[in-house]
Formats: C-alpha cells, sequence, structure tokens
C-alpha cells in the first residue's frame, strides 16, 4: 500500500517537471509547507498533504495575479464624471 501512495505521489512530483519547459513556483512553497504540516496530523501522509498543498498554492497564486492587473488599471484610469 505505501509503495503504491509512493509511487503514485513520485508520478504526480515528475509529471509537471516532464509536461512543460518552464515552471513557476508561485505559492507551491507556502502551500506545500502548510499541506505537510496538516498531511502530518492528519495520519502521517506528509507527503500528500505537501502535494496537495503545492497544487492549491500554486492555483491560488495565479487567480491572485490574475486579479492584480485589473485593479491596477481601475486605479490608473478612473472614472470621470
Amino acid at each position: 500500500m505505501k509503495s503504491t501512495i509512493f509511487a503514485a505521489a513520485l508520478a504526480l512530483v515528475i509529471a509537471p517537471l516532464v509536461a512543460s519547459s518552464s515552471a513557476e513556483a508561485k505559492g507551491c512553497l507556502k502551500g506545500a509547507a502548510a499541506g505537510a504540516a496538516a498531511g502530518h496530523f492528519a495520519g502521517h501522509h506528509a507527503v500528500l498533504g505537501a502535494i496537495g498543498g503545492c497544487a492549491v498554492g500554486h492555483h491560488m497564486a495565479n487567480e491572485k495575479s490574475k486579479q492584480k492587473p485589473t485593479a491596477s488599471a481601475q486605479a490608473q484610469h478612473p472614472n470621470q464624471p
């Protein structure tokens, strides 16, 4: 059972590295740290927690970066009455 989980975790870690030529780790480190801590306390699943946390942290960083340009564009060009 443990070897199956390890193989699946390893495949999830290696697949994005092979698939993309440039990888950005925005949010991954913070998410991985939080996920590893949560996974450790939830039954010694720190590796799976770190993988999930990295994915969620990266997604949240992408969403945050998409919202920043719209807020700065509104600040530069306010609506005139």
